[in-house]
């Protein structure tokens, strides 16, 4: 607004007898505040508030202040969400009579105005004397989460009643529709957004950002613990991915106590055991005998101490002889030492923090399969050329917080990371540095003081060829192994000549005491990548790397990769898709461009987004629906000859049902742009001026 402009409003202001009943008389009269954007009206509003700030003498009192209140209470529906502020402080709308504010509110809904009536009522702060479910039902079938966010952000006895109500909507025996009846003739109205997927998200994300303990949700949660009890049965069933003692943690956890899920686990024993292994792990799970089928009954009846060593005997010969397969620590035993107190982690820091030193860094964390909150580091892995030590952080945390030493491991992890005479190798550092943070706000600015660190995924990313040109599905074959190795442990693989055991990757790594086959997976974890800078310094150029390596990367400050290792390397995709894997699809050659008139795909139901920005392009797209089962996209993908686009866990089921290259996975972190140039990427289509809105939309 000029200046010129100004000096007029401000000089009309002090002519008027009264500029608060001329202002409302003028916004009558007019129309062009309506619009979005910054009008003429807009602009004499926001002086008048200025021009009254300047003059303390204009705002009114008594009888007619609440006839200006109550003709700009009329307006307020109908404003822009920029007019909203002012003429509230303008006609000082807080010390009107809150019954006549909350009537006024009460108008606006029964008219079908939700959306207004909630504005205005977070504006008036009215929310307490209103029904949090009866105020957010229809917003949240117009898809407007995050108003109803809002609505609630400033109380906390209506964030627990929200959640309460959310949560018994997500009962499986609970009627949806009985609560979208009453809406059928609702503008807006978006039934696809409101079912029990949906509010599941919605209700982790308020959980999340409310800091609300989870113990107010049961169904949710118990949904969610369902499909990590489905997530470890496929790792240990189908992926054979998990060692049975890891398994055996992770089910006992996950199920506890609850009668709910241990029926469940006994089903999903039954389906992949025989009786007698059903009775053995539902005695390990403390299942209650009157749970079990009569047949598992009597199994648990016969089974006796004996019975469970020998088993857990021939287990143990059965999982040695798999070790040949894979990475092994060419350091001894004793060098690994697991620490526990201060006095023993000093000397270790002793060792570490010194000027030329190389270290391996490696952190790990309990899995949280979709649950709330960031997950906090419980292992931090330094490797050393000669030995590996393994710290125990929440013990050593514990005790320097008895100590009045608080930030005293902070302390130390911030002189490693920030010596640059000290080289630190990782990979994929980001998921490291977030956990860390998780575990101590002290360290929050530590990446941007970083020095001399090496993370080794960027260099993984230059494509470097597989030693001996040896593919990795052809290696798969020859070792009998049902995955292909991904992540480090593909790196490692071509490197070194074998990949990593991962079978402990998803451990308990917060229970103590570590197994024996935990401490050894994690000390390989750190270790190997001692190895493999090692290799890649020696003879960069037959990994496809700048004969400069070491110079290029040692002593720069690390940029933060994009692919986040917590994704990589511990947040298993939960079932739900809620947490994924970055793209994942079968190793395919380079194809030749196409354009996207001739690409035609079918997009899983948590991928819409990405489907109809596919669209927007001119891709040829098949959306599944919210109730749809996956298995629905490879019905399609086949008779109609499309690629199955996907994330998380179906990617696994889906990708064998179709031909190879058919199925991508796409990373459900990220935005539906970023997944486009994924897809457009890895099918080189090639997209012109004329191929965007092509289609119909």
């Amino acid at each position: 607004v000029s200046r010129q402009l100004k000096e007029e409003i401000r000089r009309g202001f002090a002519r008027l007898e009264d500029p608060l009943a001329g202002l409302l008389a003028m916004l009558e009269n007019s129309s062009d505040w309506k619009g979005k954007g910054h009008s003429l009206g807009y602009c004499i509003t926001t002086e008048l508030q200025l021009w009254i700030q300047a003059h303390p003498a204009v705002p009114q009192s008594g009888t007619k202040l609440k006839k200006l209140q109550a003709r700009v209470l009329g307006m307020l529906s109908q404003c822009p969400a920029n007019l909203l502020d002012p003429l509230i402080s303008i006609y000082q709308l807080h010390t009107a009579d809150r019954n006549y504010l909350l009537e006024h509110v009460s108008h606006l809904y029964l008219q079908g105005n939700y959306k207004e009536a909630a504005i205005l009522s977070i504006k008036l702060k009215l929310q307490p004397d209103q029904g949090v479910e009866k105020m957010c039902t229809p917003l949240l079938l117009q898809d407007k989460a995050n108003l109803v966010e809002d609505y609630v952000a400033e109380y906390p006895e209506l964030q627990r009643k929200l959640l309460q109500t959310l949560d018994t909507w997500c009962d499986p025996s609970f009627n949806i529709r009985d609560i979208t009846r009453p809406y059928q003739g609702l503008s807006r109205y978006k039934p696809e957004k409101f079912n029990r997927r949906v509010l599941s998200k919605l209700v982790f994300r308020l959980l999340q950002r409310f800091d609300v303990d989870p113990v107010l949700c049961p169904n949710v949660i118990n949904q969610r613990h369902l499909r990590t009890l489905n997530y470890l049965f496929y790792k240990r069933f189908v992926e054979k991915t998990m060692t049975e003692e890891n398994w055996g943690d992770h089910i006992q956890s996950t199920a506890g106590e609850n009668p709910w899920l241990q029926g469940h686990l006994v089903q999903l024993l039954l389906r992949h055991c025989d009786a007698r292994g059903a009775a053995r792990w539902a005695r390990h799970c403390h299942v209650p005998p009157e749970m079990l089928p009569r047949a598992v009954a009597e199994e648990l009846q016969k089974l006796h101490i004996q019975d469970r060593v020998e088993e857990v005997t021939k287990a143990d010969d059965c999982e040695s002889s798999k070790k040949k397969d894979y990475y092994q620590l060419p350091i001894p035993r004793e060098n690994i030492h697991f620490l526990q107190t201060w006095e023993e982690t000093l000397q270790c820091w002793e060792k570490v923090l010194q000027p030329g030193q190389v270290v391996g860094v490696d952190m790990e964390w309990k899995p949280s399969f979709g649950m709330v909150g960031k997950p906090r580091v419980a292992l931090l892995q330094l490797a050393l050329k000669d030995e590996v030590f393994l710290l125990d952080v929440p013990q050593l945390l514990e005790q320097a917080e008895a100590e009045g030493e608080k930030e005293k491991l902070p302390h130390f992890i911030q002189m490693l990371y920030s010596d640059a005479a000290i080289t630190k190798l990782g990979y994929g550092m980001s998921g490291d540095l977030s956990s860390l943070v998780a575990t101590s706000s002290a360290l929050k600015d530590m990446e941007k003081q970083m020095q001399g660190v090496v993370d080794l995924l960027t260099v993984d990313k230059q494509d470097s060829p597989p030693v001996d040109g040896l593919s990795s599905e052809q290696s798969h074959e020859e070792k009998g192994v049902g995955q292909p190795e991904k992540g480090l442990s593909l790196l490692v693989q071509h490197v070194l000549g074998k990949p990593l055991d991962k079978r402990e990757q998803l451990s308990n790594w917060e229970k103590r005491p570590l197994r024996e086959e935990q401490i050894l997976y994690a000390a390989s974890d750190a270790y190997c990548l001692l190895e493999i800078y090692e290799r890649f310094c020696k003879d960069p150029e037959s990994f496809g790397l700048g004969s400069d390596l070491a110079e290029s990367l040692v002593g720069k400050q690390s940029k933060k990769p994009r692919a986040k290792k917590s994704l990589n390397k511990q947040e298993a995709p939960s079932p739900s898709g809620q947490e994924c894997q970055g793209p994942r699809t079968e190793p395919s050659r380079p194809t030749a461009p196409i354009s996207p008139q001739e690409f035609s795909v079918v997009c899983d139901n948590m991928l819409q987004g990405l489907g109809r920005y596919l669209r927007c392009l001119g891709v040829d797209v098949r959306l599944l629906g919210n109730e749809d089962d996956h298995r629905k996209a490879a019905e399609i993908a086949r008779k109609e000859g499309r690629v199955i686009l996907t994330s998380g866990l179906p990617y696994q089921t889906l990708r064998s049902q179709v031909g190879e290259g058919r199925c991508f996975s796409v990373s459900c972190s990220e935005k539906a742009k970023e997944q486009a140039l994924q897809v457009l990427k890895h099918f080189n289509v090639q997209v012109s001026l004329s191929d965007i809105f092509s289609r119909c939309q």
